[in-house]
């Protein structure tokens, strides 16, 4: 995967389609906040185990940024 930048609108996009992917669509409302340092995660899911995994597709993508997973698991 090719990344173009941090704000990139293209990167925000491509991210939370693998996030979806690897979670089954178990996180409701994903939203992901980019800027030029840091990654956040927002969302809501039933499970950590579903939290943790978008985490690490996002790490996986990403192995050296900044990333706050904000999910919510209620």
């Amino acid at each position: 995967m090719q990344f173009i930048g941090l704000d990139s609108p293209r990167l925000c996009l491509e991210l939370e389609q693998r996030i979806q992917m690897r979670t089954g669509r178990r996180v409701r409302n994903l939203a992901i906040e980019l800027d030029r340092e840091c990654i956040v995660l927002h969302g809501f899911t039933n499970t950590y185990y579903v939290k943790q995994l978008a985490q690490h597709e996002v790490r996986a993508a990403l192995p050296n940024v900044r990333l706050e997973n904000a999910i919510e698991v209620a």
